[in-house]
């Protein structure tokens, strides 16, 4: 790998932390913002795919990786954000219905505990899908918005790129395609 590759892929990580981070922040604790800040962060991510990234299955395998990594990160600033709060579980005398923390199940403790359970494990697993949203939904966008994913899915040798002149009914009306909808 060389130093211009590594330094292209630096702006967009440290600029993502930065992001991420200051999601974070805006949201005190609650990672709304980091789990809203995926749909634009997945936009992006097909633009950072590596150009030995040939078909569609090594796309959306490498697009899961960078999603998770960007959850990844918003998990460990749940983690060190709300971690150390856990350790109220176990103290008889931590006043949990003074928290600051809704009472969504009733009890304090149940509460505090579906609100940790929240804020650590289900917000950074709605970013990730947030974010794999967005990257679905740019891939699947037409060329003219600006990314070249073109380059990434062109047929290739073996995966039907080359057709015999004899067989002349399009593949869109060829009895086992799939119907997309388009003439």
């Amino acid at each position: 790998m060389s130093i211009c590759h590594r330094r292209s892929w630096l702006l967009p990580v440290v600029a993502f932390l930065a992001l991420d981070t200051l999601a974070v922040g805006m949201g005190m604790g609650v990672p709304i913002f980091p789990i809203l800040l995926g749909f634009p962060v997945g936009w992006l991510l097909p633009r950072f795919l590596p150009g030995s990234t040939r078909t569609w299955p090594q796309a959306l395998r490498r697009l899961l990786l960078l999603s998770g990594l960007t959850a990844s990160y918003t998990f460990l600033l749940m983690l060190l954000l709300w971690g150390p709060t856990v350790r109220l579980l176990f103290d008889p005398t931590a006043d949990l219905a003074n928290f600051g923390i809704p009472m969504i199940l009733y009890q304090p403790r149940a509460s505090f505990i579906g609100w940790l359970v929240l804020m650590i494990l289900i917000s950074p697993s709605l970013q990730l899908l947030t974010t794999l949203f967005g990257a679905h939904l740019a891939m699947l966008a037409p060329r003219s918005r600006g990314l070249a994913l073109d380059r990434l899915f062109a047929p290739s040798a073996g995966m039907g790129a080359e057709r015999d002149e004899k067989d002349a009914t399009p593949p869109s009306e060829s009895p086992g395609a799939p119907i997309t909808g388009h003439r």
